[in-house]
């Protein structure tokens, strides 16, 4: 895509420019994850999932401590009716915090993480609505109305909230506009008069002052984003072969199991291992080898379809985790791996895998260990009947 006036490569530099403004180490094509949360990678979504919940569930149980508090200055300033309907607002808005910490926990998924976040904006830009109508419908003093100028604060304070968390530039916007949209509310319930316009400074300057704040918490949230992102890719990947670490593997593993049996979906699993990859050290040496490692993942990343993941399991071990996959489709898949070999070595000859395939529904894996030993046993069963195999069975 380009634009009359700017070329393609002066794009991508803007971007990059930017992009350095967040994060440094950002690679270019991991930019677009800062602007909606389409395409991310599963175990960044699952660990960003995670701390979304927990985040939301710290200032719950913030809010549900301090919220209560300010009826004292509440019971001070105000008549008593007025006290005791916002008093009876602040238990139930506390309670409805306290259930967010107690009854909320993290599963690792983007709607989980979404309905926290949800949550805790509906909560108190509720309470910040019940409590402005209730304000407007009082002939307050001058020093209660002071006092009263507190609540307008609210909004303020939850959008400075959205900054702790990991967001994109699409979920900052889609936190932001319900807070403003009741800050718009607010305003025009405490019109003095319809048809009156005497309001609208005041509201025009509190809005662009919320404006203003959603930009720069919006920023805050994407340059967390792009440290997470960094580091969850550099903890998560292999640096010799670009593939997912064990460790990262397993986690992923875990994920695609637990959405696998929710949705009664199948899982295959492939174990790889190269035939014969002592040989290469053996008689090269380990850059040899570590070159060839390199090239049999780069082969293997080229055949996989989009949605499988590549894991190095150790030495020259690797796992292919393909969700929605069955024993045939999976068979098929990798029987071309097998096949046209996956490298080279330094005397032209072709370094080949054995396979080993297993499947959550046909084998009845109980769990992520179990089918990972059932392709293990049969990547074993393939080494002994002559390498250079891919074994579904037995």
């Amino acid at each position: 895509m380009s634009f009359p006036f700017f070329s393609a490569a002066q794009i991508h530099r803007f971007y990059r420019r930017l992009a350095s403004l967040i994060a440094d180490e950002l690679l270019p094509d991991e930019f677009p994850y800062l602007l909606t949360p389409a395409h991310h990678p599963a175990l960044l979504t699952s660990k960003r999932a995670m701390l979304v919940v927990n985040r939301a569930r710290f200032i719950a149980c913030l809010f549900a401590t301090l919220t209560p508090l300010w009826s004292v200055v509440d019971y001070i300033f105000f008549p008593t009716s007025l006290w005791l309907y916002l008093l009876g607002l602040r238990i139930l808005t506390s309670l409805a915090f306290c259930s967010l910490v107690i009854f909320y926990h993290p599963n690792g998924t983007s709607r989980d993480a979404y309905r926290s976040l949800g949550i805790l904006a509906l909560i108190p830009a509720t309470f910040y609505l019940a409590s402005h109508i209730a304000l407007a419908s009082f002939q307050l003093t001058e020093i209660s109305a002071a006092v009263a100028i507190g609540y307008v604060f609210l909004p303020f304070v939850l959008l400075t909230c959205l900054s702790i968390f990991p967001l994109t530039a699409l979920e900052s916007l889609a936190l932001a506009c319900p807070i403003l949209l009741a800050q718009g509310l607010s305003s025009f319930i405490s019109q003095p008069a319809i048809g009156s316009i005497s309001w609208l400074p005041s509201f025009a300057g509190t809005f662009w002052l919320l404006a203003i704040l959603t930009g720069i918490a919006m920023l805050a949230s994407m340059s967390q984003l792009a440290l997470m992102l960094v580091l969850v890719r550099q903890a998560s990947h292999d640096p010799l072969t670009r593939a997912f670490t064990r460790r990262s593997g397993e986690e992923l593993l875990d994920l695609q199991f637990s959405i696998a049996s929710r949705t009664r979906t199948p899982l295959a699993l492939a174990f790889v291992d190269l035939d014969h990859f002592k040989s290469v050290n053996d008689l090269f040496g380990h850059e040899a080898g570590d070159l060839v490692l390199k090239k049999a993942a780069e082969t293997i990343n080229r055949m996989m379809r989009t949605g499988d993941i590549l894991v190095r399991w150790g030495g020259e071990e690797f796992l292919i985790i393909m969700p929605n996959t069955n024993i045939q489709q999976a068979n098929i898949a990798l029987t071309r791996l097998y096949q046209k070999g996956l490298a080279e070595r330094q005397d032209g000859k072709t370094i080949t895998a054995s396979l080993g395939i297993a499947e959550r529904i046909r084998d009845a894996a109980i769990n992520s260990h179990r089918l990972i030993e059932i392709a293990d046993n049969r990547m074993y069963l393939a080494k002994n009947r002559g390498r250079n195999l891919v074994i579904d069975s037995g």
